[in-house]
């Protein structure tokens, strides 16, 4: 019988995208496997653009909610499911003791995932981090894969792959009036996380106005959340801003994904789109501040990386504890410009 999975998601979108080569790495061990994913909703349009996922199953508790009634509810619905459909094991990835409810109330027999939080009733295979534990976290992910005393695999774990839907993208440029008939210059300036981890506007404003001259489209694109940071750098563009296309908050995570497909570069905060675009092939410039391009550093030969080094930094908190943000203030346009522009095409790979 081939194996039935279910893969338990992160909740970050760019956490999300890293755990793509663990279902490529699980389809190199187990023979034609079913692998299904249990999802929040905002994650679902990326697991629907990587190869091997059967099923995206919507997980509708939110965030750090308990809410065991749904979490019950959940889990029958998995548990009823025929005997040929019936899941074999389940691979859980975020840390906590809730993620792991439902697998274990849906009575899966294999049940695997890092100890976490007190996980030792919920989880039958528990692993321990190594010494020293992988650097990266999408080498954490993939070595779930492997059997627990399988010796660690021989190379790193492959760069994320993102397939973008063409059909949608060619309807979102058309229903946005985004135009392609020039290079396009995709900028990303918000950050879930916080404050720390996004470029100031006015920095975003000029290196616009710098693609803008060069001849490039020039389009903004993020989730409503990032409108805000997208709004302040079309008034920090001042005569420049009529060139740019500010579609941020205007699309769908799927339809963003498609989105930066055609770009000739992007450049992005330390954020899920940041993953998304290394996913899906592009050249991409990666702004770190208060983050370290060390633990989830974006996966691609055509990426570079875009920070300074100073010694507050990487301190991993949502607002700069020192009210200066150095580390991304003093990180020169200019600067990023050059890494933008020096190496990358300017034809994107149209997938």
């Amino acid at each position: 019988m081939s194996e039935r999975i279910l893969i338990v998601a992160p909740s970050w979108v760019g956490d999300a995208i890293l755990s793509e080569p663990l279902i490529a790495r699980l389809r190199e061990v187990y023979a034609d496997p079913a692998i299904d994913v249990l999802a929040p909703p905002w994650c679902g349009p990326v697991y629907a653009r990587m190869r091997g996922v059967r099923e995206v199953i919507a997980n509708p508790i939110g965030h750090g909610r308990l809410d065991l009634g749904t979490r019950a509810a959940l889990a029958r619905s998995l548990r009823a499911r025929a005997a040929p459909d019936r899941y074999t094991r389940a691979i859980v990835l975020p840390n906590s003791w809730k993620s792991a409810l439902v697998p274990w109330l849906a009575r899966i027999p294999i049940r695997t995932g890092y100890r976490g939080e007190s996980r030792w009733g919920v989880l039958t295979d528990v692993r321990r981090l190594g010494r020293p534990a992988p650097a990266r976290l999408v080498d954490r992910f993939t070595a779930l894969a492997a059997a627990r005393d399988a010796p660690p695999p021989p190379t790193p774990a492959p760069a994320p792959l993102l397939v973008p839907d063409a059909a949608n993208r060619a309807a979102a440029t058309q229903a946005l009036g985004l135009g392609t008939e020039r290079p396009v210059a995709v900028l990303c300036p918000g950050a879930e996380y916080g404050p720390a981890k996004r470029w100031p506007p006015e920095h975003f404003a000029a290196l616009a106005a710098r693609f803008a001259a060069d001849g490039m489209r020039v389009w903004l694109i993020g989730s409503p959340n990032d409108r805000a940071a997208a709004d302040a750098v079309m008034a920090a563009a001042g005569p420049a801003a009529p060139a740019l296309a500010n579609v941020a908050g205007a699309t769908d995570l799927g339809t963003a994904i498609d989105l930066l497909s055609l770009a000739a570069v992007v450049v992005s905060n330390d954020s899920g789109l940041m993953h998304a675009a290394a996913a899906v092939g592009v050249p991409l410039v990666a702004l770190f501040g208060s983050s370290s391009p060390v633990y989830t550093p974006p996966l691609s030969p055509r990426a570079r990386i875009a920070r300074i080094e100073i010694a507050c930094s990487p301190c991993f908190k949502r607002e700069c504890p020192l009210g200066h943000l150095r580390c991304l203030r003093d990180l020169d346009p200019a600067a990023v410009y050059d890494l933008a522009r020096s190496g990358h095409g300017a034809t994107p790979d149209p997938h």
